[in-house]
């Protein structure tokens, strides 16, 4: 049994997820907002694994994103499923080193219209729990292209070096997608 923390700010997405993961044999220990309460849940919760949104209130741009490198960063034995209907390449590459010591384990980054199979999903929110990686196809080649255009283009060494994280994590055995 999983204890999870979701961040969703969509009531029907929020309280679905709840359902199918108790379903699934799982706790949901919170099930936040924004993300500002949801990193008020990791404090006190102490979830296994965080289930996130990218855009959430108040600005709808990147908060939710801007949260998992925050848990990753100070909370890395909690894992990180990004789950959304957006690519934010700019911050994808920080998730995926943003653990202590740059790897990408227990980070996952899925699309909510490319999931096709719930047992799929539950299988990667526990491989990312686990501390293994669960990313959408579609990800890593958003990833690439923009670490290729990045390369074209003089850029900044952390975003050149977010390229040879995604590249390593999408040569790498523990990268699955689900579709």
């Amino acid at each position: 049994m999983l204890r999870v923390a979701i961040a969703e700010d969509s009531v029907l997405l929020r309280e679905g997820l709840t359902r199918l993961l108790a379903e699934a044999g799982h706790e949901v220990v919170a099930a936040a907002t924004d993300a500002e309460a949801l990193m008020r849940a990791v404090e006190a919760c102490t979830p296994d694994v965080c289930v996130i949104d990218v855009r959430m209130p108040p600005t709808f741009t990147d908060e939710g994103l801007r949260a998992a490198i925050a848990i990753r960063r100070d909370h890395p034995a909690t894992g990180v499923l990004v789950f959304s209907q957006y690519i934010e390449t700019r911050y994808a590459a920080d998730l995926l080193g943003a653990a202590p010591g740059g790897g990408a384990a227990g980070v996952g980054y899925l699309l909510k219209d490319r999931v096709g199979d719930v047992d799929e999903f539950v299988e990667a929110l526990s491989r990312v729990a686990a501390g293994g990686t669960a990313l959408d196809p579609e990800v890593v080649t958003q990833l690439l292209r923009a670490s290729r255009r990045d390369t074209l283009n003089p850029a900044s060494r952390q975003e050149r070096s977010g390229y040879t994280r995604c590249t390593a994590t999408a040569e790498g055995s523990a990268c699955h997608g689900v579709a």
